[in-house]
């Protein structure tokens, strides 16, 4: 991995550790990562997750993995 794709692996599984309690703990982070990533960085996590994922966490894999799939069902969210 490189060294912005590590950070942003980071990034997003320290997101999904802070929102795990909420009550829709997926929704919350895939809204997070909605809101307030650069498309850019969301292209490269959707391209990291289409290759296996490496080192995300479970939840932040299932948001991701979510959020793609609104992406590419017309939503466009990234």
């Amino acid at each position: 991995m490189s060294y912005t794709l590590d950070r942003l692996v980071y990034t997003v599984n320290q997101i999904a550790r802070n929102l795990a309690r909420e009550h829709d703990p997926e929704a919350a982070v895939a809204d997070h990562v909605a809101k307030f990533w650069d498309p850019r960085m969301r292209t490269l996590m959707f391209d990291h997750l289409a290759a296996g994922g490496k080192g995300l966490d479970p939840l932040a894999k299932a948001a991701l993995r979510r959020l793609a799939s609104a992406r590419i069902g017309g939503l466009d969210a990234g």
